[in-house]
Formats: structure tokens, C-alpha cells, sequence
């Protein structure tokens, strides 16, 4: 009977930090589309505190955490899959791995692991950027 107790109480574990990491890329998602959208009526990208604006209002923002915006840095030539926004999550408890989720400039959310995303963003990182990676 402990042992099932225990193992549920794993799963159950597993299972939140499972759905946290969903519901951070369902809010980064719209996030996303805001940024694109505000992206298509002015011909740019919206400055940090439009962001910071916009993240209190999706639904599942708490769940992503502190978001990097890297707009600033970002050139008019840059590719696609240029990161554009980052949080950090970590899993501590978990069978889950830490990671990033991570938005691409063109809009597109993924889940990086660590090591991905610290190759990619050394990789994208503009010369006066700061490197914060947390």
C-alpha cells in the first residue's frame, strides 16, 4: 500500500510539472501572436513594455515565469528561427528535464533543452548583448 502511495504521489508530480510546461507554451504561443500581430500593423517588433503589458493579460501567464524579449537585438535580416523570447523553467522534483520555451521569431513555440537552446542562443547572441541565461 506504500508503494502505491508513493508512486502516485511521483505521478501526480510528474503530471503537474507536465501540464505547467504545456500551459508556459500555451501562454507563449499567445504571446506570440500579439507580438505578431502588433508586428503586422507597424512593420516592427512592439518594445519590451508592450510585451510585459500583454504577457498579464494570457491566460496561463503565471506559468511562464520571468520572459526574456530579445527584440532590441535583432536585426531587419534576421532568419525565421531567431529566438525572440525565452523563459526558463525548471523542474527540480521532476522525471521532466529543465529547459526553455522558447519563441522564434516567426512565430513558432518550442521546448529546447538546456543544452539545445545554450548552443543556439550563443549561436544568435548579438555582440553587446547581455548573456543571461536563467
Amino acid at each position: 500500500m506504500l508503494a502505491a502511495t508513493v508512486l502516485a504521489v511521483i505521478g501526480l508530480i510528474h503530471l503537474k510539472d507536465y501540464v505547467n510546461r504545456s500551459e508556459a507554451m500555451r501562454a507563449m504561443d499567445q504571446l506570440g501572436r500579439q507580438i505578431l500581430e502588433y508586428r503586422r500593423q507597424y512593420g516592427s517588433l512592439p518594445a519590451e513594455s508592450f510585451v510585459s503589458a500583454v504577457k498579464g493579460r494570457v491566460e496561463g501567464a503565471v506559468r511562464l515565469g520571468n520572459v526574456r524579449y530579445r527584440a532590441l537585438w535583432i536585426g531587419l535580416d534576421a532568419p525565421a528561427d531567431t529566438i525572440l523570447a525565452y523563459s526558463h523553467k525548471r523542474y527540480p522534483a521532476s522525471f521532466l528535464a529543465d529547459g526553455y520555451v522558447v519563441l522564434r521569431l516567426d512565430g513558432t513555440v518550442a521546448w529546447m533543452a538546456v543544452p539545445r537552446f545554450t548552443g543556439l542562443f550563443a549561436a544568435q547572441r548579438a555582440f553587446a548583448e547581455p548573456n543571461v541565461l536563467r
